[in-house]
């Protein structure tokens, strides 16, 4: 009856004040796969492209180069690194250690926005576990029912949940945290957000009552009547002082000097009011209660209540319908009676089931008239429902789905007039310039961006020298950069867009001192590779395109990659980076978005020898032997075309994804494992890992059991174990994940995953000090051809002090592996100093994002008393990698050279990343402590 009522209101005449035109329009030609691409480019860009599609072209007629390249190779010329939509500081580690500080000095009121800043902050660092986190403590401290429906949606959408197969948008998660009842109930209560919700308990089983509006017992009778309110023709028989105590309004009219007070009988004809709805006003007088009485009337009554001043009738009918609300319908349909009426609650609740259907919503334009206009943010506004977070994830939504699009537009221009605080000013701006940068609407986009570093945010000034450079201002943009690096502690990214305004041998310095003071940006090697294809020297190139995806692997750089290896005719390699760049994003577009990635692969495929499921599952073995994950992947994807609904090759799948550090993508893989699942048990088990990989330990455990108690399976059981041995293990735990490791090996699996399961139960066996039995795995291991063992058994080796051994172990590893950064590493315990330097600095130079070599070398620097080159070099890595290990590392060495403030300061920025650091924690507080000593 819910549903038909919902969809009857629509006649009514409140509707009457909550029409308007239509806002805004969807733009249909919006494409957001279609600003993939290789490289950035510039205005130019498209004008060398040739005109005619691919699909043009006759294999007969054209060469095998014309048919797979047909644009050509990039050029020097038109490459551009994009200018990044986040907040970037030029001292992160000071950001980091004020927004610590802050938390620990804020009211409890304030935290919720500090941690919102705090996500913001991590956005740049690429790790969405530390995003989920601080939106998750944001979420934690939120007092109002706004924020909490706005968060718990936020941390939804990071989810995903919407890719689950069957899943609901108002599914709790069964912690409060997430659930959607529990953000619709206002209040501070930190502590309780993680205990379980009790939503998912089926309630008592309750009478579907309804009253009739015209039957005597639920009206007054006319012996206990001493008003009547006149409808038309009809009276509604009231007692004086029920009506009367509804509002202030009503008692003045009733009690006061106006003639109502001495009349029985009043004409109520004209007040908007049907017979039925003053029917339930006269109820809910004497029961203050609505439980009878359906949609419809309960919006007379909200409507009455509000033009009465009645607030408490208002504020039950708001509760109310706000509980009713359960689907994108009823939202649909509500949310404009609780934006007209000034419902709190029903339009947070329908609020929330808007921003819980994201990014779907997104194609809805009754959704996008909601928010996009200024006259929409005001009807927000009137409500209590317009907010920066609310503008903010919106717009984070859009600008995934597509960045260009006229509604990123006006919905990052709704969250720049919602900035109140200086952070929110500087993002919202930036972003604006960002996306008009993007839409090469350049005179705007300047004005976004000095308005941005107007606000304080200097990394927007790249984006003022782009959009001078885009405007025919080279030079302008050259001393514009000039006078930054002179200005700030240069960084990477100053060099790397400075290097846009220079030529020949200036500009490659420029790149090269960008990639020394950060390793990890892809620009330089992108821009060094292509610059030695157009001097024909394409193997060079190959080499150069290989350092930045031996420890960071992107599509564009993939593409890249691809494009060299059919310029070499090496097709095989061409088509395993293709097929790599599509795990990655299947919705990527090769050629600077002409051509979808499935098409290449249909012609790559007419130059290589097929594979047949069984020769994939053999290269597999081989792939993943030799710890080639690259290789890895592309051979999954194959497997995929030909089973597309197997779910255990979704799950391999987002194994490999996890050793790239893909961690969306690796989230997407078991999304579709876990929807591709052919048995409640295997089921599951992935919802396990999704759970374990969202840092939802404890669930995950209860998943695991949940499947073993349906049927054992080896998965099932390695999920436990894994879990379990997340924390640190007594003896007792360890001998209990023994015993699950040795179960899960008893279950039928194949030998790439026995192999792990092998290596793990040789790791615990470690740890246990149970040598020869730790040993005996890992040759088990490395006899199903699972290298990785070689590193479990040189530990085993070292630690009977065995160190030639150990060393000779983690030689077959580097003469095995593919990506051997961490053999390289771990060989270097095992050898003298010189020949660890060597060893470290190899795996720094294969994957700078390793941060034990400079750990180590640091610490023999200190050891050696070069207290200034320890520091350099530690504050060298921390510049690109603002790592855990390495601040506590430097705030060590800055405590030991008496300097508290600058050991507070890295500290700080350490428990900014990780408030639990029980070692950090300890320092933190010595250095305060001397701190305020030294103060006194």
């Amino acid at each position: 009856m819910q549903h038909n009522l919902f969809t009857t209101i629509r006649s009514l005449k409140i509707m009457d004040g909550c029409k308007s035109t239509q806002i805004y329009a969807m733009n249909p030609s919006a494409n957001a796969a279609g600003t993939g691409g290789c490289v950035g480019v510039g205005d130019k860009h498209y004008d060398h492209l040739k005109a005619s599609s691919i699909r043009s072209k006759s294999i007969h007629n054209s060469s095998t180069s014309e048919i797979l390249l047909p644009y050509g190779l990039p050029v020097t010329e038109l490459l551009e690194p994009p200018i990044e939509p986040y907040l970037k500081s030029v001292n992160f580690v000071d950001t980091l250690a004020d927004i610590y500080r802050r938390l620990e000095d804020s009211p409890p009121l304030d935290k919720w926005n500090i941690h919102l800043e705090q996500c913001t902050v991590f956005r740049c660092l690429s790790d969405p576990k530390l995003v989920r986190r601080s939106l998750r403590s944001a979420r934690q401290h939120a007092v109002d029912v706004h924020s909490k429906v706005v968060l718990s949606s936020w941390l939804r959408f990071e989810k995903r949940e919407d890719e689950l197969d069957g899943s609901s948008s108002m599914d709790c998660g069964g912690r409060k945290i997430e659930c959607p009842k529990a953000s619709l109930v206002s209040g501070y209560d930190p502590d309780s957000v993680y205990d379980p919700c009790l939503c998912r308990r089926s309630p008592p089983e309750v009478a579907d009552v309804e009253v009739s509006m015209g039957e005597e017992e639920c009206s007054t009778s006319n012996e206990d009547g001493d008003i009547s309110f006149c409808i038309g023709d009809e009276e509604v028989r009231c007692v004086r002082y029920n009506i009367a105590a509804l509002s202030r309004p009503f008692r003045t009219m009733l009690y006061g000097s106006f003639t109502e007070s001495r009349r029985e009988m009043i004409n109520f004809t004209q007040n908007e009011i049907s017979v039925k709805g003053m029917r339930a006003v006269e109820i809910y007088s004497r029961t203050k209660k609505l439980d009878w009485f359906p949609p419809d009337i309960v919006l007379e009554l909200l409507c009455f209540a509000n033009k009465f001043c009645c607030e408490e009738m208002k504020c039950a009918c708001d509760a109310h319908l706000a509980s009713l609300v359960s689907s994108m319908d009823d939202a649909l349909i509500l949310i404009d009676y609780g934006l007209e009426e000034t419902g709190y609650l029903l339009v947070a609740s329908c609020l929330q089931i808007i921003l819980r259907e994201l990014p779907k919503a997104l194609s809805n334009p009754h959704v996008m008239r909601l928010f996009c206009s200024s006259e929409a943010r005001e009807r927000l506004t009137m409500v209590g429902h317009a907010s920066f977070l609310l503008y903010y994830f919106l717009s984070q939504v859009t600008m995934e789905d597509d960045m260009k699009s006229n509604t990123t537009v006006m919905l990052l221009e709704r969250m720049a007039e919602c900035a109140e605080l200086g952070w929110q000013k500087e993002l919202a701006l930036h972003q604006l310039g960002c996306v008009m940068l993007e839409r090469k609407e350049y005179k705007d986009a300047n004005k976004w961006f000095v308005a941005a570093v107007e606000a304080g945010h200097v990394y927007s000034l790249a984006g003022v020298a782009r959009t001078k450079y885009k405007r025919g201002h080279k030079y302008s943009a050259y001393k514009l950069l000039n006078s930054l690096i002179s200005e700030y502690k240069p960084v990477g990214w100053m060099y790397q867009e400075r290097s846009l305004y220079c030529i020949g041998k200036e500009r490659m310095i420029d790149l090269q001192t960008a990639t020394e003071l950060d390793p990890t940006i892809s620009f330089p090697y992108k821009y060094r590779a292509v610059a030695m294809v157009e001097e024909n020297k394409i193997g060079a190139a190959i080499s150069e395109i290989n350092k930045i995806l031996g420890f960071k692997v992107s599509p564009d750089c993939l593409e890249l990659r691809a494009w060299f290896g059919i310029a070499l005719e090496d097709y095989e390699g061409a088509l395993r980076d293709i097929r790599a760049l599509l795990t990655l994003d299947p919705n990527y577009m090769i050629y600077h978005g002409k051509v979808q990635g499935e098409y290449l692969i249909e012609l790559l495929c007419q130059h290589v020898h097929q594979w047949s499921q069984a020769d994939c599952w053999m290269q597999l073995y081989d792939r993943w032997s030799s710890v080639d994950d690259i290789g890895s992947l592309a051979v999954v994807h194959q497997m995929l075309e030909n089973d597309p609904g197997k779910s255990l090759l979704r799950f391999r799948q987002s194994l490999l994804l996890l050793r790239l550090n893909c961690q969306k993508a690796a989230m997407r893989s078991l999304r579709l494992a876990r929807n591709h699942s052919s048995s409640e048990h295997e089921r599951l088990v992935y919802e396990g890992w999704i759970l374990y990989d969202t840092g939802h330990r404890e669930e995950a455990l209860a998943k695991a059991e949940e499947s073993i108690s349906i049927q054992r399976s080896f998965e099932a059981f390695f999920l436990k174990a894994y879990a379990l041995a997340d924390t640190s293990l007594d003896t007792e735990s360890a001998s209990y994940v023994v015993q699950l490791l040795e179960e899960a090996l008893r279950c039928p699996s194949d030998g790439l995953r026995k192999g792990q399961a092998l290596n793990n139960l040789g790791s615990v066996y470690v740890d246990c000090d149970k040598l020869d039995l730790a040993a005996d795995c890992y040759l088990n291991a490395l006899n199903i051809r699972h290298t990785r063992a070689h590193q479990g058994l040189a530990r085993v080796y070292h630690l009977k002090n065995q160190r030639k051994a150990a060393y000779d172990e983690m030689t077959k590893l580097i003469e095995k592996a593919r990506n051997n950064a961490s053999a390289y590493e771990k060989r270097s315990e095992y050898c003298d100093r010189d020949m660890a330097r060597s060893d470290l600095s190899m795996a720094t130079q294969l994957d700078p994002l390793r941060t034990y070599p400079y750990r180590y070398r640091a610490a023999v620097l200190m050891d050696d008393h070069k207290e200034a080159e320890a520091i350099a070099e530690l504050t060298r890595a921390i510049t690109f990698k603002p790592d855990l290990q390495l601040l506590h590392l430097r705030a060590a060495f800055h405590d030991s050279m008496a300097d508290p403030a600058s050991t507070l300061r890295d500290c700080e920025a350490a428990l900014c990343l990780d408030p639990s650091h029980t070692d950090t924690l300890e320092l933190h507080n010595k250095a305060r402590e001397q701190d305020t000593t030294a103060a006194h």
